[in-house]
């Protein structure tokens, strides 16, 4: 049976990081199957997700009609048009439709009613694997012999709500008729460049001749210098026609004034006196000079306005009330003079008739002397502006002209704007809606759809998943990779025993004897795990040093773990059914379970018996739990187990062990990370490791079997061996 497991063994050729052939492949789907299904799941619940808060599907349509002018124009003067130019232009014109610039803006104006509205929702570029929402086609018709393509677009756009289906359309339509406007402003600007160009130019030539004219116009307070002039010509006729009148009354009123005076002289001495007086009163003086002033201000009006104006009036006004007070300041003085005693008896000839023509005589004189003067200033004036505008209508002829050229400039460059606007605009194409945009239609979901891909695509994921994992995957799976990696031997493989609550067989062995050392009767049940697997193991061990069989093992893994406490207890059942006397030592002194498995007490064992050198009576710490089957459980943690473990005590222990046991097992601890494994194994007579598969790496592996090397290492032992491991070994 033995060898029949070695050969079993030494069949396994392949490695988990060789080749991946068929029989490697279907075991490692079949290792893999939870991860599988796993995932598998996962993209179906994902996909049935999918498909339960999938919305229908509805789609807007409408019909576009871009028709060329150049082949309107094409067609009414008899000029084929080749096909092949049409489709290249249905060609082009299907591009710009879907270009990302126009449905930008579709998505702008859209954002009002859609804010989380993007480019890619329109055009479809987020998800490429799915059918765009928008599609722009052609329709073709064919009339007579000649296919000729009317280049009318069916625009359709696909939505989970038709309501939004329908506006995008409608933002699209005003979108491609404003791009029409557009193209047909920026047509006319390119043909208008040179106009456009040179218009500046022209308008600032005007704008600068208009300035300079309204300049002079500002500056010398005139509109046109030539009609100006006549107007000033015509003034100084009339002034000097004025002056001539005035001086001529003046001398009528002058000598008039000269006869009164005699007349009043002649008259009496009294009215001598009247007149002396007269010139010598302040008042009168002051009243005559107000007169003189107002005559003056009156004659300045008069030269302005008319009579019937306000300032004029009031004036006249104003003489009238002066006169008033002159008259009343002679009479005053007039009333004086005859008070006077001396001159009552003269003061009868006086005739006041003449004093009043007198005064009014003098008053016109004042006036006709302050017109003079007025008329003669304003004659002065006008002269001296007469003289200057020889120069400023020589200056406003300079000007004129260049306003007059700019402005003919402007004018037949803006005709030739319209003219050429007009040419321009009949070129190019026109895009016109033939029908609007239409509610969305159901179209319906895509449930199913997403159902079965999730059903083929989850196996299919969950496959790759599992290869990609166990591809970076540097654990062991097959007992063969341990022999290739170790070159040891394989003492067997083990399928999983755990410790306790699996279905067991009693062992073939007496359990109530009585233990010839104690006088106490021990009956126990020890639930040790039984299995086929570890009989093979046993009787491999044996057989590598037949007839000398090992006295003392050593069991031991690379990390802690691995199941080497539960395989010891296996194989102490399976020496026992073989009439062996069997001593089993937790030597795990840092973290210990043999007693927990087998639910022992732990407050003296192997810890306490190498401190206690005094007794060689190693029975007191041993725990019986069958008549062949004795444990040494741990014992209280020490402080210092490298200490203890490396003692000559250690060593002795092991030798009065083998003198008093037909076969002594040790669980040692892991080999990594500690060192007392490494010490407890220079004592034994054999080392077997223990390796779960599954669990250990092949670096760890390495590393542990690299440390043990130099020792008695005979063998390896697969432990937790799935039953695909085990048909690939086959």
């Amino acid at each position: 049976m033995a060898k029949t497991s070695l050969n079993q063994e030494q069949q396994v050729t392949t490695s988990a990081q060789g080749a991946v052939g068929i029989r490697q492949l279907s075991t490692i789907l079949l290792r893999r199957r939870f991860l599988i299904l796993g995932v598998s799941c996962v993209v179906m619940s994902a996909a049935s997700l999918l498909a339960v808060i999938a919305k229908p599907t509805y789609q807007s349509n409408m019909q576009i009609l871009v028709s060329s002018n150049l082949s309107e124009g094409a067609q009414s003067n008899n000029i084929p048009v080749g096909v092949d130019t049409q489709v290249t232009d249905s060609t082009t014109q299907m591009k710009l439709m879907l270009s990302s610039k126009l449905l930008q803006k579709a998505v702008d104006s859209l954002r009002s009613n859609y804010p989380d509205i993007t480019l890619e929702d329109i055009n479809g570029q987020k998800e490429q694997s799915k059918k765009a929402p928008l599609e722009v086609t052609l329709e073709e018709k064919s009339i007579g012999a000649n296919k000729v393509f009317n280049q009318v677009f069916e625009v359709s756009f696909n939505d989970d709500d038709p309501v939004k289906a329908q506006r995008v359309l409608q933002s699209l339509q005003k979108v491609y008729q404003n791009y029409n406007k557009e193209q047909q402003k920026e047509r006319l600007n390119q043909g208008l460049a040179f106009v456009n160009a040179r218009l500046p130019e022209i308008k600032k030539e005007v704008s600068k001749a208009d300035k300079n004219l309204e300049q002079f116009r500002k500056k010398h307070k005139l509109l046109d210098p030539e009609v100006q002039s006549k107007i000033l010509l015509e003034s100084l006729a009339d002034i000097q026609q004025q002056l001539q009148t005035t001086r001529a009354n003046l001398q009528d009123v002058n000598a008039r004034y000269s006869n009164l005076e005699q007349q009043i002289a002649s008259s009496s001495q009294q009215n001598t006196l009247i007149s002396s007086r007269l010139n010598q009163s302040s008042r009168y003086q002051a009243l005559l000079s107000e007169i003189q002033n107002t005559e003056l201000a009156l004659a300045k009006e008069r030269l302005r306005y008319t009579e019937d104006y306000p300032s004029v009036q009031k004036l006249k006004q104003q003489r009238q009330s002066q006169l008033s007070l002159l008259r009343e300041e002679v009479k005053t003085i007039t009333t004086s003079s005859k008070s006077e005693p001396l001159l009552q008896g003269q003061i009868v000839g006086v005739e006041p008739k003449l004093v009043d023509e007198l005064i009014l005589v003098q008053t016109t004189v004042l006036g006709l002397t302050a017109n003079e003067k007025n008329l003669a200033d304003s004659e002065q004036r006008l002269r001296s502006e007469l003289n200057k505008y020889p120069s400023l209508i020589a200056e406003y002829n300079s000007l004129l002209p260049k306003v007059e050229t700019s402005r003919k400039t402007l004018e037949q460059l803006l005709q030739a704007q319209q003219s050429l606007g007009l040419k321009i605009a009949q070129e190019g194409y026109n895009w016109q809606v033939l029908t609007e945009p239409t509610l969305g239609t159901y179209m319906g979901s895509n449930r199913l759809l997403l159902l079965v891909a999730g059903a083929a695509i989850g196996p299919i994921l969950g496959i790759l998943a599992a290869l990609i994992l166990e591809k970076f995957n540097d654990a062991i799976y097959c007992a063969g990779d341990l022999k290739k990696l170790t070159n040891l031997r394989v003492l067997g493989s083990v399928p999983k025993l755990p410790s306790r609550g699996v279905k067991k067989r009693r062992l073939g062995l007496p359990w109530n004897s009585r233990r010839s050392s104690d006088s106490s009767v021990i009956e126990a049940t020890p639930k040790l795990p039984v299995h086929e697997t570890l009989d093979m193991i046993y009787q491999n061990i044996q057989i590598l040093k037949y007839p000398l069989p090992f006295k003392s093992l050593m069991f031991t893994s690379a990390l802690p773990g691995e199941g080497k406490t539960t395989l010891v207890l296996g194989l102490v059942a399976s020496a026992s059914r073989m009439h062996r006397r069997v001593l089993v030592i937790d030597a795990n002194l840092h973290n210990p379970s043999l007693h927990k498995i087998l639910e022992l007490s732990n407050d003296w064992g192997l810890s306490l018996l190498l401190v206690d050198e005094t007794t060689t009576h190693f029975q007191d710490y041993i725990q019986p739990i069958h008549p062949s089957i004795d444990i040494l459980t741990a014992g209280p943690e020490p402080e210092d187990t490298v200490k203890l473990l490396s003692s000559q005590r250690m060593k002795e222990l092991i030798e009065l062990f083998e003198q008093n046991y037909d076969l002594v097992l040790i669980d040692a601890p892991p080999i990594l990370g500690t060192v007392d494994a490494r010490i407890v194994a220079s004592f034994c007579n054999g080392i077997v490791m223990v390796e779960r598969m599954g669990k250990v790496t092949r670096t760890e592996l390495t590393q542990a079997t690299e440390i043990l090397s130099k020792l008695n290492l005979i063998g390896i032992i697969a432990n937790e061996v799935s039953n695909s491991q085990k048909v690939l070994a086959s």
